[in-house]
């Protein structure tokens, strides 16, 4: 019933929409179709929400938005850890369900013409335009708020961002979006630049206090 209700205001907005019944199926279609966005109840039977994002996450940038009935901020920090976009606790409306994959669709595919698609600070190169991530040479898959958090980053690099201005930028109009949040996008990016970066200097940095910066080679 619910899963119905959700197709017809997505559908109204103009999206094609699939519905699938479980965990396995949604795998099986995303990999076949590979759609613009996922909305995943974290509940679902065979394999559970939360196991399909982790997986889909190792494959695919696609952004998802859970959706759960777990309230607390663990749950909340486990989904963003696996890999999620955005979550929407339950009961939640389907207008406000609708607002969230219009504004990650939005952010999905804006192309900023003023601004250079291709980014370089340091050994890394972001191109926005691709949605890809090189550090030395090697890719660093990212999720969209990854990247989009690591874009803020490298228009101004050595500028320290606080949380609240990178949620600014990031999340927009979404409410209820805690600071923790931006720490979990962050550690999860830190960890994958880490990864590529195999030993070098660390490229973002924590300006305790204040917020996040990405290093500026530049600068002495």
């Amino acid at each position: 019933m619910q899963s119905r209700l959700i197709r017809i205001y997505l559908e109204r907005e103009g999206n094609t929409v699939q519905v699938v019944a479980d965990g396995r199926a949604a795998l099986d279609r995303a990999r076949s179709t590979r759609p613009d966005l996922i909305v995943l109840d974290v509940m679902l039977p065979l394999v559970d929400g939360l196991d399909v994002c982790r997986i889909l996450r190792t494959e695919s940038d696609v952004p998802i938005l859970l959706l759960t009935a777990r309230t607390t901020e663990e749950d909340m920090l486990l989904g963003l850890d696996l890999g999620a976009d955005d979550y929407l606790t339950k009961p939640y409306s389907p207008r406000e369900l609708t607002a969230r994959v219009r504004a990650l669709l939005r952010r999905a595919r804006k192309t900023v013409e003023t601004q250079p698609t291709l980014l370089r600070v340091g050994e890394m190169e972001l191109d926005t335009s691709r949605f890809e991530v090189r550090l030395s040479g090697r890719p660093v898959p990212l999720t969209s708020k990854e990247f989009n958090i690591l874009e803020t980053l490298a228009r101004e690099p050595g500028r320290v961002f606080t949380r609240a201005q990178i949620l600014e930028r990031v999340f927009g109009f979404e409410r209820d979006v805690l600071e923790r949040t931006v720490d979990a996008h962050v550690m999860n990016l830190r960890r994958k630049l880490e990864s590529a970066s195999e030993g070098s200097p660390r490229l973002l940095e924590t300006v305790y206090g204040r917020g996040y910066r990405l290093a500026d080679p530049g600068t002495p």
